[in-house]
């Protein structure tokens, strides 16, 4: 086999795996952005980059979508057809369609400022191995607080605008690489005092416009400056992201329904204290 061709090959199959990666880690409390860096140093091979990494995203947001789509569109109906400007949302799916809103403008807009006056910012230290792995120990450790003093008692009938304000300036940390996005709207939520499984359901509706945005500038940034052939393996990659995440959301949420999320907690105190004893 010509050299060119295995290379190329050898590119579409780490596509396929950091896709693996992406999708399962992207839902589960522990940074998928965290993963997608230190699994490459581990193995020995090139760091894709910011713009792989969130471009690969999409799949896990079409995954979203196409998970939650009886409810999203429940969410979507209710929004138009029961607002009524004199009364407000009538009930808590209108309502819902707000709150994915209002949580999604903090990380947006800080993700805009970043772009525009941070251009060196996949290049800064922040998302350097040191630093995630020290993210990843104190993003555990919040987690487990927000298990010990979260009253878990609030459903989706029950979360306020005051929830989601704190859940997106949250949801903005994700932003540094290790956070997870995932893992810190959850953590919000568990202070909150909302009940886990809705908690869950709430951080992967919410993240919903930030992922797909993220991932389509970052998609069409690379369409400008690559080939179709080189576009190929990242197309790759995202349908495998989108598999895995179907997987993930629901492993997750039927975990959830009976379990607590200290196993997660363990694991990103050991993920942190592994890659410092691996610099």
């Amino acid at each position: 086999m010509p050299e060119d061709i295995s290379r190329y090959l050898f590119i579409c199959f780490k596509s396929i795996f950091l896709g693996i990666i992406q999708g399962f880690t992207e839902f589960l409390p522990i940074s998928s952005t965290a993963h997608l860096k230190v699994v490459p140093y581990l193995f020995g091979w090139n760091d894709l980059g910011v713009s792989f990494s969130a471009s690969i995203q999409l799949g896990s947001a079409v995954a979203i979508i196409y998970y939650f789509r009886n409810h999203i569109s429940l969410i979507i109906n209710s929004f138009f057809s029961s607002f009524n400007p004199s009364k407000g949302f009538k009930d808590e799916n209108s309502r819902l369609f707000l709150y994915i809103f209002v949580a999604s403008i903090p990380i947006l807009v800080f993700g805009l400022l970043i772009k525009l006056y941070w251009p060196n910012y996949s290049d800064s230290n922040l998302r350097g191995l040191f630093s995630i792995a020290i993210t990843s120990i104190v993003m555990a450790l919040l987690l487990a607080l927000s298990e010990i003093y979260g009253k878990r008692n609030k459903l989706f009938v029950d979360i306020n605008l005051n929830d989601v304000i704190k859940l997106g300036l949250a949801q903005s940390l994700a932003l540094f690489p290790g956070v997870s996005r995932s893992g810190i709207t959850l953590t919000s939520a568990l202070f909150s005092g909302i009940e886990r499984k809705t908690a869950a359901r709430l951080s992967f509706l919410v993240g919903i416009p930030a992922v797909s945005i993220s991932g389509l500038v970052e998609l069409f940034s690379l369409f400008r400056v690559l080939s179709v052939i080189d576009i190929i393996p990242i197309i790759i990659g995202i349908i495998s992201s989108f598999f895995s995440s179907i997987f993930a959301i629901d492993l997750f949420l039927k975990f959830l329904s009976k379990n607590n999320t200290l196993v997660f907690v363990y694991y990103r105190l050991a993920f942190g204290i592994f890659i410092l004893t691996t610099l």
